[in-house]
């Protein structure tokens, strides 16, 4: 593999709740993941297959986590299924897709960092958020402020890039060693 074939991406949507607005906010970023030619997709949603964690991101070059904001964190199912695994988040870049109340889902994120630095995971700086998400997307699933939102998804998958390219070429050359 060269460092100008595609990254391998993980999408991973964390929320399990019945009912859940995740679906609206993932297709949404999928669509503008899957226009790109720099990365294949898989994604791994948790209410369908919370066994598939572990073997999805082994194989991911990067991943990018659909959060939303339960209580000022993130989902319990997820903190769960992370505590499931281990090293196939070594030496891998994390992104983040958040949604929710007046925080965009923030909050959210910021109790991940620490939880993927001790996977030994790298998160991107920037995010792609949602403040008050379901008044933002139509009926068709488009975001209302789409050339703000659209922006926001390509800093981050052009970030994604950068960082999945050059950790996989690390990884490739020494294993990482935790």
């Amino acid at each position: 593999m060269t460092t100008n074939s595609p990254y391998q991406l993980a999408v991973v949507i964390s929320s399990v709740r019945e009912g859940r607005f995740a679906p609206v906010v993932a297709n949404w970023f999928l669509d503008r993941a899957k226009q790109r030619d720099d990365l294949a997709l898989t994604v791994i949603d948790l209410a369908e297959t919370p066994e598939g964690l572990s073997s999805g991101v082994a194989t991911a070059d990067a991943v990018v986590v659909i959060v939303p904001e339960y209580n000022h964190s993130y989902p319990g199912p997820f903190k769960s299924a992370l505590d499931a695994t281990g090293p196939e988040w070594h030496g891998k870049p994390v992104g983040f897709v958040s949604y929710g109340g007046i925080s965009g889902g923030l909050r959210a994120v910021e109790h991940l960092r620490p939880v993927f630095a001790e996977l030994h995971a790298m998160t991107i700086r920037e995010t792609v958020s949602f403040p008050y998400a379901w008044n933002n997307f139509g009926p068709d699933g488009g975001h209302l402020d789409a050339d703000g939102a659209d922006l926001a998804a390509t800093t981050l998958l052009n970030q994604l890039n950068w960082w999945a390219t050059a950790l996989r070429t690390a990884r490739q050359a020494r294993p990482y060693a935790a």
